[in-house]
């Protein structure tokens, strides 16, 4: 288990993360969302003892981790921007790593290259983005580690290779337990693959949950609203995150059970509502907007 506690660094007078708390459990993919400039990439680096934080601690398996090789070797750590050897070759990278993890699976390493297609021989500076990023994940794959912390693990990657990752994932987890930990900006991957989320704003946590339950208590609803005093009701006995309407077609999210919505909208004798599922990208929209982070403003 990983466990982040009250964790801050700034950068001179800019402050990337701000007292963040955060639980991470073991056999489970874990994903860290948030807006541009939240501090994932910083909060990451923290957790694998890469910075080192200015107060606040990370503990894994209940060692510190920054300047502690044990607790270290437990975690490997793909960058968005991979560093490779100048002229070095995917063999170079083996010898490497096998020098770092003792229980990195050369074997494995070879099958997995050759079935990606990659040329172990060959100069990994005149490989493609997605070709450096898949030698990235066999690596950490191979390394036998814990822990597997990736930043952008889909950037580059097509659609063939981004599914080929997840089952990947899926197979280590199921044969030794391992558990990814992975900052993307491309929701609609991690919706596939996460069962827990955790969601940063201007370098501070706003949420850390289990994604299906997470589901099950914040809804999207279509109705047709045609007198103010309904729309009154709405707003006082709703828990409503975001609202907005097209003429009297309103569609609002609100939190809270599904029986509970379903039960009070009923009640309204409305000409027509649904409640629809919520995609992650939606949940994402929708608990940034309460922080001021509004897309309306932006594009409008």
């Amino acid at each position: 288990m990983i466990e982040i506690k009250n964790i801050a660094k700034s950068f001179g007078g800019l402050k990337a993360v701000d007292n963040i708390s955060a639980t991470i459990g073991e056999g489970h993919v874990f994903g860290l969302i948030g807006t541009n400039g939240a501090g994932k990439s910083t909060l990451l680096r923290l957790v694998c003892g890469v910075l080192k934080a200015d107060s606040g601690s990370v503990t894994v398996d209940g060692d510190e981790v920054y300047d502690n090789p044990a607790a270290k070797a437990k975690l490997f750590y793909i960058s968005d921007e991979q560093y490779f050897y100048k002229n070095g070759t995917p063999r170079d990278m083996l010898r490497l790593y096998q020098a770092f993890y003792p229980r990195f699976d050369g074997g494995k390493w070879g099958i997995l290259t050759e079935k990606f297609g990659l040329d172990i021989n060959r100069k990994i500076n005149t490989f493609s983005k997605g070709m450096k990023k898949q030698l990235s994940v066999i690596c950490g794959v191979c390394a036998g580690t814990k822990y597997l912390v990736c930043d952008e693990t889909f950037d580059g990657l097509d659609p063939v290779m981004r599914q080929a990752v997840k089952s990947l994932f899926a197979k280590e987890m199921e044969e030794r337990g391992l558990t990814p930990i992975i900052a993307s900006h491309n929701l609609r991957e991690l919706e596939d693959i996460c069962e827990y989320v955790g969601l940063l704003h201007k370098g501070g946590i706003l949420f850390e949950k289990d994604l299906d339950e997470m589901k099950l208590n914040i809804h999207k609803v279509q109705c047709v609203i045609k007198e103010e005093a309904v729309l009154e009701l709405i707003k006082r006995n709703l828990e409503v995150v975001t609202m907005e309407n097209r003429g009297a077609l309103y569609t609002l999210t609100a939190r809270g059970s599904r029986e509970k919505v379903e039960e009070f909208m009923e009640q309204l004798n409305l000409v027509f509502y649904e409640l629809l599922p919520l995609s992650l990208e939606e949940i994402f929209i929708s608990e940034t907007e309460v922080k001021g982070y509004d897309i309306k403003a932006l594009i409008l």
